[in-house]
């Protein structure tokens, strides 16, 4: 079993960047290369801005070029919540984003020429008669959203759609879908370059220095920018205090069978749409284009990956299709994302030319890059949608940088227990 990222396997371009050294200066500085910040980079280019992205590692290295590539509706924290905490108006903007977002993958997709198997169709699995009624409660309120085309699926329109005796109903959502994250990560990047921008590889970040003009500094470089934009996420660190103890980087993983073959692979999931099912620890998959299942799950609080991964990510890929139980994974790996406390994405200011965006909380493929196209406009002087999101109110994860991990785990185990019984 081969414990390599299965995207890195199969992706199918290769970037040219070049680490940053010495001085340079640039309108807008960007601290991050997953799809937040080559969306952000992207934009600025494509509007006239010279624009500079330092990445630590490569392109799509982090969580960008790593998930379990869904396309989902909507923010991790339900709508109905959002609705309660800043009114029906703005939780209806923010839901009416999230489905922005979306056309935005679709539209970029065609627009720039990316491979990236893209396809749609989403299922939301019920395991409990307790989660069937959470799905048509779920159904009423898109309704009220103005979101009508979701269809609630039992019985042999279920069995139609996804073969599996574990789930008992699924609400179909067609709005979702799912891609190759890395290879579009990776797309999106190299229309910048072409648009452009000026990106950097191998460059992790040392210091920021705020002021009307922000200084960046990483080991071999430094930029000067009027502007900056921190896209790190679950991979930021303590590069700024005042926003790291806003979201938490948890590990989460999965694993790629060996290829099925076509037929086998279709009649797993006969609608070929991504799944996931509603438990707190949730598994989620899809069928990949070489016919392979593509299983997630799992989380670390701690980041370590659990003992055995493999055989763990088997045990309950097999749970869910026990008709795979002579199959074996080809590649198994993990990665963080960044939670928040209420799962909601944390946008926001430390500065009036310095902006960020974290804490996707597992719903970022969407919501990455239309965060990057937010802070772009908001650079631009185009719009102010990004200040809707930054409305959501945030608490930092108690404990400190030390104990807050603990504290984590301690709150986690009643939803395990709950998912269990």
């Amino acid at each position: 079993m081969d414990t390599s990222n299965y995207y890195q396997a199969t992706r199918n371009r290769t970037l040219s960047a070049q680490v940053l050294a010495g001085e340079v200066r640039a309108d807008v500085c960007i601290i991050g290369g997953g799809l937040t910040g080559v969306s952000a980079a992207l934009e600025l280019a494509e509007k006239g801005y010279d624009v500079i992205l330092v990445e630590a590692q490569d392109i799509g290295w982090g969580a960008s070029g790593r998930n379990g590539g869904q396309i989902v509706p909507g923010l991790a924290t339900d709508i109905s919540v959002l609705e309660k905490l800043l009114g029906r108006e703005t939780a209806q903007a923010l839901w009416g984003f999230s489905l922005q977002a979306i056309d935005l993958i679709r539209s970029r997709v065609e627009k720039h020429q990316i491979a990236c198997d893209l396809r749609w169709g989403y299922l939301h699995a019920a395991i409990k008669k307790r989660q069937v009624e959470d799905l048509r409660a779920w159904q009423d309120t898109l309704n009220r959203f103005g979101h009508p085309k979701t269809a609630l699926l039992s019985g042999t329109a279920l069995r139609a759609a996804l073969d599996s005796p574990r789930y008992l109903a699924a609400l179909s959502d067609p709005a979702g879908g799912h891609l190759h994250p890395l290879n579009y990560t990776l797309g999106l990047a190299q229309a910048a370059q072409d648009a452009g921008a000026r990106l950097f590889v191998g460059s992790p970040v040392r210091q920021v220095k705020p002021g009307t003009q922000v200084i960046v500094e990483t080991a071999t470089g430094k930029i000067q920018a009027d502007f900056l934009l921190v896209c790190g996420n679950a991979y930021l660190g303590q590069l700024l205090p005042s926003i790291a103890p806003y979201v938490m980087p948890v590990g989460t993983y999965i694993a790629a069978t060996e290829q099925l073959g076509e037929q086998r692979a279709r009649a797993l999931i006969p609608s070929l749409a991504a799944v996931a099912d509603l438990n707190f620890v949730l598994d989620y998959f899809r069928l990949s284009a070489d016919h392979r299942l593509l299983f997630g799950g799992r989380v670390s609080y701690s980041t370590l990956p659990p003992p055995e991964l493999g055989q763990a990510m088997l045990q309950r890929m097999r749970k869910v299709f026990p008709q795979l139980a002579d199959v074996l994974a080809d590649y198994v790996w993990g990665g963080n994302v960044a939670i928040t406390r209420n799962r909601a994405p944390h946008f926001g200011r430390l500065r009036d030319n310095i902006y960020f965006a974290q804490g996707f909380s597992g719903h970022g493929v969407a919501l990455t890059g239309w965060a990057g196209k937010l802070m772009a406009e908001l650079v631009a002087k185009q719009s102010t949608d990004f200040d809707i999101f930054a409305r959501i109110p945030h608490r930092k994860f108690p404990g400190g940088r030390w104990l807050r991990t603990p504290a984590l785990l301690l709150a986690t185990t009643a939803y395990r227990l709950l998912d269990l019984l």
